[in-house]
């Protein structure tokens, strides 16, 4: 399993377990759902209707949460269009730097393509809600969560070249006794 983290706050965003798609080179857009849960109950990814669980009878200590966002303890926040510009200048120029020292060769590609994409974003600025790691650094990535076009189902977008791929490795240790 892979888990991405931001390269600034060390705040983990989100893994391979959601569908991920790379856009122009730039982005990774990630699919979510939006499901219910429980005073009380962890996530793993199941669907309880394929299990054989219903959610009927949900008690009132249940809520519908981003699965994204409950799994990884985003925070909304908020923006207007005029202090996310000042951000999001702050932020290229963050990882602008990380790159010259990480990997100089691809600082032009990301200059280009960051570019167009902030474009994108500020040009349709009204549909997005921006969320922040649990570190909560103001340095950080925000996220952006916007909706397919069916109008029903979200998505993040996260900026690539601010994400650090760490590979998760499981450990299956076996109790039995070898006497």
């Amino acid at each position: 399993m892979l888990l991405y983290t931001d390269i600034i706050s060390g705040d983990e965003l989100f893994s391979d377990a959601y569908p991920i798609k790379v856009i122009d080179d730039i982005a990774f857009e990630v699919d979510c759902a939006m499901i219910t849960i429980s005073e009380g109950e962890v996530d793993i990814g199941a669907n309880p209707s394929a299990e054989g669980g219903d959610d009927e009878g949900a008690d009132s200590s249940s809520q519908t949460v981003n699965n994204v966002v409950y799994s990884f303890r985003l925070t909304e926040t908020s923006f207007d269009k005029k202090s996310y510009m000042s951000y999001i200048k702050g932020y290229m120029k963050a990882i602008k730097a990380k790159l010259q020292e990480s990997d100089p060769s691809r600082v032009p590609t990301f200059e280009a393509k960051a570019a167009t994409l902030v474009k994108k974003i500020l040009g349709n600025f009204k549909d997005y809600e921006f969320y922040i790691g649990e570190s909560m650094d103001p340095e950080g990535m925000v996220a952006l969560l916007n909706y397919r076009e069916d109008g029903i189902t979200p998505y993040f977008t996260f900026f690539k070249d601010g994400l650090k791929e760490v590979k998760l490795v499981s450990i299956y240790l076996n109790s039995c006794d070898n006497t």
